[in-house]
């Protein structure tokens, strides 16, 4: 997995697939964890991974929300497998 860097040219947020903010917001984790990065850089990752939360939740709202459309109001638990 590429490096997280907060020098890189970046997509805008709003353009990322669910897949793809997720996969950059794990780089960006892995780098902050890692890597001794300036403090400033540290800053922008931390903003752009803020971001990319932002965008997940989004997605994710988005799509329970199209769900719901079209299985109505009644939530369906999964069901577990019984062994």
């Amino acid at each position: 997995m590429p490096k997280a860097s907060a020098k890189k040219s970046e997509r805008p947020v709003e353009e990322l697939s669910y897949e793809e903010a997720m996969t950059e917001l794990e780089s960006i984790v892995e780098s902050l964890e890692g890597e001794q990065n300036p403090l400033e850089d540290s800053m922008k990752l931390f903003e752009r991974g803020q971001a990319l939360v932002a965008r997940c939740g989004s997605l994710l709202e988005a799509a329970q929300l199209k769900v719901q459309k079209l299985v109505g109001d009644i939530v369906v638990p999964f069901e577990e497998e019984s062994e």
